[in-house]
């Protein structure tokens, strides 16, 4: 056989193995199995939200930030331990909020006590995240499941993986494109910054000696930036400080993020850059203009990520706890 004539026989392959790795997934997974899956996930999501606030916020961003390493496969809620370490103790995940570990962890235990050894971590993971968006005003979309949990987790694969405030906007893009992200999808994905918040350490450079000629980024709303000044001036002494990304509505999911680029009211660099690159402007002022627009395209784009390089069958295990994979090391 030539290699032109193989060329397209190896490519069928690829899809035909794609399209089976997906197809295991399904809305019903649990329904014989366990099926109150749904209802405690609901149940659990909701006193969280309610009794913390933020637990939306920073549920998505973990669920984020486990997808695009490695899949979703629950390896970001793996614990380091005598023997290895794990991703969420990588610098760029230590700043992720306990809440968002605990409405799992809380959740993985109702379920075991009604369903035991059924549930995988990543998909309760991916249900919470959809649930807790849908709470807050942000839109529903189907997740499909049947998701295995990693056996490992190590501190050294997140590098590479997650786009920086810092970084050029042609490096986000190339980031997200390396993933199989389009520009458009990366900037209804970025939408999610229109709940919860940012430490000052992530913006302070655009606030404080910002250049010989100007204080803080000409970019930014002079009072925003002032604002920010004051809430910020001790964040050395204290690294917890943090500032909501949308100031106007921080606790409700909707459009108001991209309003407020276009006002110069973008807390990250990275934020503000997206309402003026060529590249990005147009989806930052479609999603401005028409939420539903964004609400599609963000609902869209969240079930692209939630079957991201999943494991299915004997690629991964239905965890005990969510913190360790069953065969790792804990003594």
């Amino acid at each position: 056989m030539s290699m032109a004539s193989r060329v397209p026989l190896l490519l069928s392959l690829l899809l035909l193995v794609s399209s089976t790795v997906e197809s295991k997934l399904t809305l019903d997974y649990y329904k014989k199995t366990c099926p109150q899956f749904a209802d405690i996930i609901q149940q659990v999501v909701a006193d969280k939200q309610l009794a913390i606030p933020t637990t939306a916020a920073g549920t998505l961003r973990l669920f984020f930030h486990d997808c695009i390493v490695g899949g979703c496969d629950a390896s970001l809620l793996v614990s380091s331990n005598a023997f290895n370490k794990a991703e969420r103790d990588n610098h760029l995940n230590m700043a992720l909020p306990g809440d968002a570990f605990d409405v799992i962890t809380r959740a993985k235990t109702r379920l075991e006590l009604s369903c035991p050894g059924i549930v995988s971590c990543a998909d309760i993971l991916a249900e919470a995240t959809r649930d807790l968006v849908s709470m807050v005003g942000g839109p529903f979309y189907p997740v499909r499941l049947g998701r295995k949990d990693s056996f490992e987790s190590k501190a050294g694969d997140v590098e590479g993986h997650i786009a920086l405030p810092n970084m050029t906007m042609t490096h986000i893009i190339e980031t997200f494109a390396a993933k199989g992200f389009t520009v458009q999808e990366m900037v209804a994905l970025t939408g999610a910054h229109t709940i919860g918040f940012s430490h000052c350490s992530e913006f302070a450079d655009r606030i404080f000696n910002y250049s010989p000629t100007s204080d803080h980024d000409p970019s930014m709303n002079p009072d925003y930036a002032q604002g920010l000044k004051k809430l910020c001036q001790n964040y050395k002494k204290d690294p917890t400080i943090a500032a909501f990304n949308d100031p106007m509505s921080p606790g409700r999911f909707d459009n108001t993020y991209f309003v407020n680029l276009q006002r110069g009211i973008g807390l990250l660099t990275s934020d503000q850059a997206m309402a003026v690159d060529p590249r990005t402007k147009g989806f930052v002022d479609l999603y401005a203009a028409n939420e539903s627009a964004f609400y599609e395209a963000f609902a869209h784009a969240m079930e692209k990520v939630s079957v991201h390089n999943v494991k299915t069958g004997r690629q991964g295990e239905v965890r005990r706890r969510c913190d360790a994979p069953n065969s790792m090391k804990t003594n």
